[in-house]
C-alpha cells in the first residue's frame, strides 16, 4: 500500500455544507501545555472561521470549568483520573460516552492511546479520524506495561479509526512498513507572523541575540541533561535559557537544576506571547529530542528565524530540511563545538534565518494544516455517503 495525501481541497470550498466537528484526546483550550493542545488551538479556530461548528474536550484540571467556549470553539469540560498512567485514556474515554450521546460529522482523536475510542464512536455512526502522533512507547517515562499499551495502540489506530493522520514522513513509513497500513500525511503547524516585541526578556534579565534557547518538556528523552553538559564547556557570555517543565519528572529535573553554571536559567513552562518573544529574540535554539515526529517546539523556533541546532534523528532532519545546523546523535562535544561557532559569529550564520523561515512557510502554515484536515473530513463524509460505510 502506498501512503496517502489528503484529496485536494477545491478553490472554492465555500459552498460545502457546515461540519459539526469534536476534537477528543488533549488537555483542552486555551493551550497551556503542550504540542496537542496548541493543535487542538490552532485547527479549531480556523475551522471555525471556516464556517463549522467544533467542540474540544478538555480535562478539568487543565481548563477552566466556567468556560463554554473559547474563540468561537464550544468547550466540554470533563475530569480525569490524574495520574501518569491514566491521566490521557480516562479522560478520553468519558469524552468518547460523551460523543456517542452528542454524535458530530467527524470526531479527530489525538494520540495513539486513545484509539480504541474510536469503535464506539464509529458505530454511532461518526467518521472517526486518529492523529497519532510520533512512537510514544520510546519515552523512558513508561514502564514495561506502557510501552506495551502504546506498542498495542500503534496497531489499534490503523484498523479502528475510518483514517488515522501521521504527521511526519517518517513515522508514515514506521506505520507503513510495520502495519502495512497507509496513513495520511499531514504536518503541524506554526504561527508564521513575526514577533516584534521583546517584554518577556526584561523579565528574565536577558538582552535580544544574548541568549541561547533550549524549549522542551523536560523528560530524559529529550536530553535537557545533554545541552547543559554541552553547554559547560562553551566560552560565552550567553545566557542559556531552558524553558520547560513536566508532570511526575520532579527527580529528574532536580537533577537537571544540580548544574553549577551560573548561566543556565531555568523559566519553567512559558505560554502565550512571552513564548514566542521568547523564540523571536534568542541568539540560536537547540533542539535536542530523540522520540516522536515533528516537534512543535522546533518548527516554532524556525518559523521566528532562529538558527537552529539541532539533534540528528530522521524526524528531526525532515523537519529542518537543510534550514538548521545538526549535530551528532546526542553527542554533547559535538554540540558544543557546532555552539562554539555560533556564538562566536552568529552573523556568520544569518542565511539559516531566512532559510527557516522560508521552509516553515511553504511546508508547516496553520492555514494549509486546516485546509488539509478539511479535505480529509469531507472525503470521508463523501466516501460514506457512496459506500453507506461507518
Amino acid at each position: 500500500m502506498k501512503p496517502t495525501s489528503p484529496p485536494a481541497m477545491p478553490a472554492n470550498h465555500g459552498d460545502r455544507v457546515p461540519l459539526r466537528i469534536a476534537i477528543m484526546g488533549t488537555r483542552g483550550i486555551p493551550a497551556n501545555y503542550g504540542g496537542f493542545e496548541t493543535f487542538a488551538e490552532e485547527l479549531s479556530t480556523r475551522l471555525v472561521a471556516h464556517g463549522h461548528q467544533v467542540a474540544v474536550y478538555g480535562r478539568s484540571h487543565y481548563v477552566d470549568q466556567t468556560l463554554q467556549s473559547y474563540r468561537g470553539v464550544g468547550l466540554v469540560v470533563l475530569p480525569a483520573v490524574r495520574t501518569k498512567y491514566l491521566d490521557t485514556v480516562s479522560h478520553t474515554f468519558l469524552s468518547c460516552l460523551h460523543g456517542c450521546r452528542h454524535r458530530h460529522d467527524i470526531v479527530l482523536i489525538c494520540n495513539a492511546a486513545n484509539a480504541i475510542f474510536a469503535l464506539p464512536l464509529r458505530l454511532t455512526g461518526q467518521r472517526v479520524v486518529v492523529n497519532v502522533d510520533g512512537l510514544e512507547r520510546q519515552r523512558a517515562k513508561w514502564n514495561w506495561l506502557g510501552r506495551a499499551y502504546y506498542h498495542l495502540a500503534e496497531y489499534l489506530s490503523t484498523i479502528c479509526a475510518n483514517a488515522f493522520v501521521t504527521d511526519a514522513r517518517t513515522i508514515e513509513r514506521y506505520y507503513l512498513t510495520t502495519y502495512g497500513a497507509a496513513s495520511t500525511f499531514i504536518p503541524y503547524g506554526a504561527r508564521t507572523e513575526s514577533i516584534l516585541s521583546d517584554n518577556a526578556l526584561l523579565h528574565y534579565g536577558l538582552n535580544k541575540r544574548r541568549y541561547v534557547l533550549y524549549v522542551s518538556r523536560l523528560e530524559p528523552e529529550n536530553n535537557a541533561h545533554v545541552v547543559i553538559k554541552a553547554y559547560a564547556s562553551v566560552q560565552s557570555p550567553f545566557r542559556l535559557v531552558i524553558v520547560g517543565d513536566a508532570p511526575y519528572n520532579d527527580e529528574y529535573i532536580r537533577e537537571l537544576k544540580r548544574t553549577g553554571d551560573s548561566r543556565v536559567i531555568f523559566t519553567g513552562a512559558i505560554y502565550g506571547q512571552s513564548y514566542w518573544e521568547m523564540l523571536a529574540n534568542a541568539a540560536c535554539y537547540i533542539h535536542a529530542t530523540e522520540v516522536g515526529g515533528t516537534h512543535p517546539a522546533l518548527i516554532e523556533a524556525m518559523a521566528q528565524g532562529n538558527i537552529v541546532l539541532v539533534n540528528e534523528t530522521p524526524e528531526n532532519v525532515e523537519v529542518t530540511g537543510g534550514a538548521g545546523l545538526l549535530y551528532r546523535r546526542n553527542d554533547a562535544e559535538d554540540l558544543a563545538g557546532k555552539l562554539q561557532l555560533v556564538v562566536n559569529a552568529p552573523e556568520q550564520y544569518e542565511e539559516y534565518r531566512h532559510r527557516a523561515r522560508h521552509r516553515i512557510a511553504a511546508h508547516y502554515s496553520w492555514d494549509n494544516v486546516t485546509d488539509q484536515y478539511e479535505a480529509l473530513f469531507y472525503s470521508l463524509l463523501e466516501r460514506k455517503a457512496r459506500f453507506g460505510r461507518t
